[in-house]
């Protein structure tokens, strides 16, 4: 069992700061292998059962916890080492934070509307967003940009960190593999309706507490009366986090967001969220900087709890 420390609190502040300077690994990302190894179980799981109904659902629920459970007990292993457990659980949450991939990602877009090139902000926002992006005109991908800034900050940032300092490395691998299988197998379509039901309910728990201190931060970093009366609109949810922190979001930055895209060539309508300023090309960067300054805040806290119960 993994116990908290200020050897933890320490930990974050160090693995926010390779995040920082390294950003993800380009070759040979675990994530990646992970991945891979997801898409083939469920290959092979389709290609036995049906995947429809309660069977879809129990076949969902099964590889989740195959695919999941193994690499957490391993987690915990490599974290009850004395002498290199406590590296390891600070390579493991490096491994699980992707800000500065998520920052890199947002520029690219942010970089080819500057420069008029609707085509190649269209491809780089596309590996954003799980929407039809090929008909989407600058505006469309400087909200769709905005929004998943926001939504992932929470995913990539500050979930991981949280369940870092709940259970240790294990935690940040327990989320960040929760995660990845929601964002390959959780969506409401005929191929993932029932498949997926046990990767995204899974995510939607783990990313519950995560979510809400998520958007108490865009609230404090942002302008809080906009953030705080976007928080209590929030009513209509069609996922229980991630509306949530964009709504937050949206409001600290004064933005509206929300209002529906195209998902697998259909329009499915959405509420609107957050403020009245419909986002433009130069807001991307401010809600970069809104999720780069929630998570130094975050690291340089846990790093000054970490030392001072160290002195």
């Amino acid at each position: 069992m993994i116990v908290f420390s200020s050897i933890s609190l320490v930990s974050i502040g160090l693995a926010w700061f390779l995040d920082r300077r390294l950003g993800e690994p380009e070759r040979f990302h675990p994530l990646v292998g992970f991945g891979n190894l997801a898409g083939g179980l469920e290959r092979e799981i389709r290609a036995r059962i049906s995947v429809v109904g309660w069977k879809g659902r129990l076949a969902g629920g099964v590889a989740v916890a195959l695919l999941i459970i193994p690499l957490f007990l391993l987690a915990v292993a490599i974290s009850s080492l004395q002498v290199w457990g406590p590296l390891g659980q600070v390579v493991m949450l490096y491994l699980a934070l992707g800000g500065k991939s998520l920052e890199d990602h947002a520029l690219r877009v942010y970089k080819a509307l500057e420069q008029g090139d609707l085509e190649a902000s269209r491809r780089w926002v596309g590996a954003m967003v799980s929407r039809d992006t090929r008909a989407m005109e600058p505006p469309e991908v400087a909200r769709a940009t905005v929004e998943s800034v926001l939504e992932n900050g929470c995913d990539a940032v500050f979930s991981a960190m949280f369940w870092f300092i709940v259970l240790g490395g294990p935690g940040a691998v327990l989320f960040r593999l929760a995660n990845t299988l929601d964002a390959m197998w959780g969506y409401r379509n005929d191929r993932y309706r029932y498949f997926g039901w046990a990767a995204a309910r899974l995510d939607d728990l783990l990313g519950y507490l995560p979510a809400r201190l998520t958007a108490m931060t865009y609230l404090l970093l942002g302008h809080s009366r906009s953030a705080l009366a976007a928080w209590r609109g929030c009513t209509q949810r069609k996922s229980p986090n991630a509306t949530l922190v964009m709504a937050a979001g949206g409001g600290a930055l004064g933005l509206r967001l929300g209002g529906g895209g195209h998902y697998h060539g259909q329009w499915q309508s959405a509420p609107f969220l957050g403020g009245n300023a419909p986002p433009t090309v130069a807001d991307i960067p401010r809600a970069i900087r809104l999720v780069a300054r929630g998570a130094m805040l975050w690291a340089i806290l846990a790093l000054f709890l970490g030392m001072g119960t160290l002195i």
